[in-house]
């Protein structure tokens, strides 16, 4: 079970960074809301859908998200 955790979560990982990369004309607004939604379904899976989990993952999704912007 650990390896398919593993393995999700490096997939998501990737996929993270690839949606980011290619967002790179957006605005500040637009980067932040993306990342707090990748970062809930990523806190969402990683979590069993736990709501704390999926709040979480948004949460640091969308300041990822704004971050990368400036």
């Amino acid at each position: 079970m650990k390896s398919m955790q593993r393995t999700a979560l490096l997939a998501l990982a990737a996929a993270m960074v690839l949606g980011l990369g290619a967002c790179a004309g957006m605005s500040q607004g637009e980067n932040t809301v993306i990342g707090a939604g990748a970062g809930a379904v990523g806190g969402a899976v990683l979590t069993g859908g736990s709501a704390a989990g999926t709040i979480g993952g948004a949460v640091v999704g969308g300041v990822i998200g704004h971050e990368v912007s400036k």
